[in-house]
């Protein structure tokens, strides 16, 4: 604050999330291109990709993955090649050490979440057990 005016200086103002490292989540190359690609296609370059997990699924947990303009208060920010990821805290204790791949493939393509923390998950890879 500059003193006595009750306006904040732009020096002090600090970030609401914490930045991390790709020990959080890590993306492939074709992960990427895919997120990039997405991005430019919803006019936002510069957005980032959320990675959440949530209940739900038949395993009892599942991913979500959302595209948005910035990370939020207290997310965890990783940039993976090249693309900017989010991750909130909660979602972070499930995906930590996690890759995400994505698969251009006619039968069971798409996204793909390689994750050293599920003890099982489904036939279908959609949801899994931590």
């Amino acid at each position: 604050m500059i003193a006595g005016t009750g306006i904040k200086s732009a020096t002090s103002v600090t970030p609401s999330f914490r930045v991390g490292d790709e020990r959080l989540v890590k993306l492939t190359i074709n992960a990427a291109r895919k997120v990039t690609a997405l991005l430019t296609k919803q006019g936002r370059p510069a957005g980032v990709l959320r990675v959440a997990v949530i209940g739900g699924g038949c395993s009892g947990l599942q991913y979500k993955m959302d595209l948005q303009d910035g990370p939020a208060a207290r997310d965890f920010l990783v940039e993976s090649a090249g693309v900017k990821v989010v991750v909130d805290p909660k979602s972070a204790l499930y995906v930590t050490g996690s890759e995400l791949d994505y698969v251009e493939a006619l039968t069971d393509g798409g996204f793909k979440v390689k994750n050293p923390n599920a003890a099982t998950s489904c036939s279908c890879g959609e949801s899994f057990s931590a």
